[in-house]
C-alpha cells in the first residue's frame, strides 16, 4: 500500500552547492526565491488533494522565509513536512530547532560519497561532507526522522557500499539511492556523471547486504528490474506516494504519471520481459545514449515471485 498522498512544493532555486548532477540546471538564476505570498497561495491550492509535504528546491532552508512557510504549512494540516536539504543549515543546532518548532517533521538530505574528496568534488562545495554530516548528527540527536538521497554516479558508483556503512555510523535507517537523472547539469556533463547501469549492479549488491546487516530500509529509484536480479525488493517505484509536483511557474504535475508517461521509457527488450507490467524502465535519456543492448529481460515463464514490505509513510 502507497503512503498517503502529497505535494512537492519548490520554494526557490538558490544553492550553496553546485552539483555535477543537479536536475534544476541553471533554474538558479531563473528564480532565487518565489515569494511567500505565493508560496502559501500554491500550498492552499493543493492542500485538499494532499497531506504529506515535502519542501525543496534548490536548496530550501535558503529561502529568507521557510520557518513561516513551514509554520503556514503545519498550520493548515500538512503532515508530516519533510525538508528535502542538502543538509548544510542542518550543522547549525539553533538552524534545526527552528525548523522543527516551525512545524518540520523529517528531514531528508543528500550524501554523495563516503569522503569529503568524494561528496565534495560532486557538490562542488568544499566543505560541504563535512557540515552535512554535522548536520545528520544534530538531527539524529533530536531523534528526527533522517531519509537520505545519494545520486549514483560514475564518481561514486563503487563507493555504495561505504556510503551505506557511513549512513549506519550516523544513525540512518531510511536511505536511498537514485540512479542519475540525466537532464539539467547532469545532461550538459553526460559523459563525466552517468555511469552504464552494469556497472552499478556489484555495488548496489554489495550495499545491499550490508544495509540488512545494519538494520537499514535501503531503496533505489531509476534502477530497472533487469539490473536487480535477486534484488528486485530495492526497487522503490512502486512505494513513491502519489506525488503533485507545483513547478517554478506554478504549474501542477502528477509526479507518478509524468515518471511513466515522459520520464522513462521502455525499448524493444522490455517487450519479452516478464517483468514489463511493474518495471518503469530507465530514465529516457539514458537509451538514447547508449542503446538497449545491456537491458536483459526477465523470461516470461520463469520470473520469480517476490514480496515488496510495505513502506513507512514519508
Amino acid at each position: 500500500m502507497r503512503p498517503l498522498p502529497r505535494a512537492d512544493i519548490k520554494v526557490g532555486f538558490a544553492c550553496n552547492n553546485r552539483c555535477v548532477f543537479c536536475a534544476q540546471g541553471d533554474k538558479r538564476s531563473e528564480a532565487t526565491a518565489i515569494p511567500f505570498e505565493e508560496l502559501i497561495a500554491r500550498l492552499e491550492s493543493v492542500k485538499d488533494q494532499t497531506r504529506g509535504l515535502v519542501l525543496t528546491g534548490g536548496e530550501p532552508t535558503l529561502h529568507k522565509d521557510i520557518l513561516r512557510i513551514i509554520a503556514s504549512a503545519a498550520a493548515m494540516g500538512y503532515r508530516p513536512i519533510q525538508i528535502q536539504t542538502n543538509g548544510r543549515m542542518m550543522s547549525y543546532p539553533k538552524a534545526i530547532e527552528a525548523l522543527v518548532r516551525a512545524g518540520a517533521t523529517e528531514f531528508s538530505p543528500s550524501v554523495h560519497g563516503s569522503t569529503a574528496e568524494i561528496h565534495d568534488a560532486l557538490t562542488r562545495a568544499p566543505r560541504s561532507f563535512e557540515q552535512t554530516t554535522a548536520g545528520m548528527r544534530n538531527v539524529a540527536k533530536l531523534g528526527l526522522p533522517v531519509v537520505t538521497n545519494t545520486v549514483i554516479t560514475k564518481s561514486n558508483v563503487t563507493d555504495l557500499p561505504n556510503i551505506v556503512a557511513l549512513l549506519g555510523s550516523l544513525g540512518v535507517r531510511d536511505a536511498q539511492l537514485a540512479f542519475v537523472h540525466p537532464v539539467g547539469t547532469a545532461e550538459t556533463l553526460f559523459d563525466e556523471v552517468v555511469p552504464r547501469l552494469a556497472d552499478v549492479v556489484e555495488p548496489l549488491r554489495a550495499a545491499h547486504a550490508l544495509a540488512q546487516k545494519l538494520g537499514i530500509r535501503l531503496v533505489c529509484e531509476g534502477i530497472p528490474y533487469c539490473f536487480l536480479r535477486g534484488m528486485e525488493s530495492l526497487a522503490v517505484e512502486d512505494q513513491i506516494p502519489h506525488t503533485t509536483v507545483i513547478d517554478l511557474a506554478g504549474a501542477r504535475a502528477d509526479y507518478s504519471e509524468w515518471r511513466v508517461v515522459e520520464g522513462k521509457s521502455h525499448g524493444e527488450p522490455c517487450t519479452q520481459c516478464a517483468r514489463r507490467a511493474t518495471c518503469e524502465g530507465p530514465w529516457r535519456e539514458y537509451p538514447a545514449a547508449f542503446g538497449w543492448a545491456e537491458f536483459i529481460p526477465f523470461a516470461l515463464e520463469s520470473a520469480p515471485d517476490f514480496v515488496i514490505s510495505s513502506p513507512k509513510e514519508t
